[in-house]
């Protein structure tokens, strides 16, 4: 049978007697916000929505996706913008309510659950004062960016996110659950890191941790975008001999405040001493 945007009840109902999440079709009420992503010019109507709250949820889910030739799209954070968070008429696997995270300060170690953003994430670790690189933006996912390579304001004392990944639970296409690390698994956690291929749905993910905060040294500043060729000029010299700790963003965007103002902006973030911090960012 070829299910298509028109499920009904008598069609889910083997997959809901045993889910421990939501499953939610077209016209219920919590279908339409949970359909929508980070990027809101993406409008997207799956057929079916399966909530998640572990990896046995995952495996229902895409076991009946897959008896039932439903096209799959996973959905960590939400934040990509090419949206591949959802498609039409086929199933959403929804990762978001899996936000488990549990912190070893003794082994600076933290396991997370696929659902995390990288706010929730730094909000668990600097519990105990250890940080790991993450995203830029709080509201990013820990599964995309780290599956992406993940670059964020510590990768020039402690690499890219990628660097400090440990291991992944991973959901196979035929419903396995396995673990991959240096040692198990070893290729497909090569693969894992920012090789962007199809491997299956990662669950949860294992960093190694650092000491940072509880205070860094940052924030924007914001020049006129007829600016933006001589700050960009500086941003280059600035950027050619930098410390470790000391990681500086440049771009073009728009104020916070809706009134589409263009702007040149640098971003900087110093995660070392506060003398030290202090005279690097008085530069700029």
């Amino acid at each position: 049978m070829n299910l298509t945007s028109s499920l009904v009840e008598s069609d889910v109902s083997p997959l809901r007697e045993n889910f421990s999440g939501a499953i939610l079709l077209p016209g219920d009420e919590a279908f339409e916000d949970a359909r929508k992503i980070h990027n809101g010019m993406i409008d997207r109507r799956p057929a079916i929505i399966a909530r998640c709250t572990g990896s046995a949820d995952v495996i229902d889910a895409l076991a009946f996706a897959i008896d039932n030739d439903l096209e799959v799209a996973v959905r960590g954070g939400g934040h990509n913008v090419a949206g591949r968070a959802v498609g039409d008429d086929g199933m959403m696997i929804d990762l978001s309510l899996m936000k488990g995270a549990w912190v070893d300060p003794g082994r600076s170690q933290i396991r997370a659950q696929a659902g995390l953003n990288w706010g929730e994430f730094n909000r668990e670790t600097q519990l105990h004062g250890l940080a790991t690189t993450g995203g830029a933006v709080s509201t990013t996912g820990v599964a995309g960016l780290t599956l992406g390579g993940g670059f964020g304001f510590l990768m020039g004392k402690y690499g890219y996110t990628i660097d400090n990944l440990t291991a992944v639970e991973l959901v196979t296409a035929n419903g396995d659950v396995i673990r991959a690390t240096d040692e198990e698994n070893a290729e497909l956690f090569w693969g894992l890191r920012g090789g962007g291929g199809n491997f299956g749905i990662a669950t949860s993910f294992e960093f190694t941790l650092h000491p940072v905060g509880p205070t860094v040294h940052g924030g924007l500043i914001a020049h006129p975008f007829s600016a933006a060729r001589p700050m960009f000029d500086f941003y280059r010299n600035l950027t050619a001999d930098l410390p470790d700790e000391y990681t500086v963003i440049g771009g073009l965007t728009h104020p916070a405040d809706g009134s589409g103002t263009k702007l040149a902006v640098m971003i900087p973030c110093h995660c070392g001493p506060a003398a030290e911090a202090s005279v690097a960012i008085d530069r700029i």
